[in-house]
């Protein structure tokens, strides 16, 4: 599948991913966002993980570009396009502008938005592979968790005698 590491970028079309994913689309409904922010926290583990440059590109919110970067790190943001500029649109600058467009991955089902960056060189990534890597990603970073906790029992147990 998809390769690992500091030098893969994972483009999220935000907007698209909320309305594929049935527990999100139900919070689109109710808190916009509240959905952002669940969807921010569902993929963080994809970053975290994995070491994984994770970008979330939202529509339109106000006049001009903004970008966010709300854990602090610059490998993690959140872009939202000016009014009148679409998600897709961004997307593919941000492709096209890369070194290396291999090392770009776009999840979005927006067929026509998948065959434009794909063309660029990027990999396309359905909701659904998404999903399923946020899960792998998960089950990786317990393992991670569980190994460090061993390591930090045994350590404490070594000091103690």
């Amino acid at each position: 599948m998809i390769g690992v590491g500091s030098e893969k970028h994972l483009l999220i079309d935000g907007s698209n991913i909320l309305h594929a994913w049935p527990e999100l689309r139900a919070l689109l409904k109710r808190d916009r966002d509240a959905a952002r922010a669940r969807l921010s926290q569902v993929v963080s583990v994809i970053h975290d993980a994995e070491q994984v440059r994770l970008t979330l590109v939202f529509d339109g919110r106000g006049p001009e570009l903004v970008v966010e970067c709300p854990n602090g790190l610059p490998s993690f943001s959140h872009v939202y396009t000016p009014t009148g500029t679409t998600a897709d649109d961004v997307i593919e600058h941000l492709v096209g502008q890369a070194a290396d467009p291999s090392s770009c991955i776009v999840a979005t089902d927006d067929r026509a938005e998948r065959q434009t960056i794909e063309a660029a060189g990027a990999v396309g990534l359905s909701s659904d592979d998404l999903a399923s890597w946020v899960q792998r990603a998960g089950t990786r970073q317990k393992g991670q968790l569980t190994r460090r906790a061993k390591e930090n029992e045994k350590n404490w147990q070594q000091k103690e005698h």
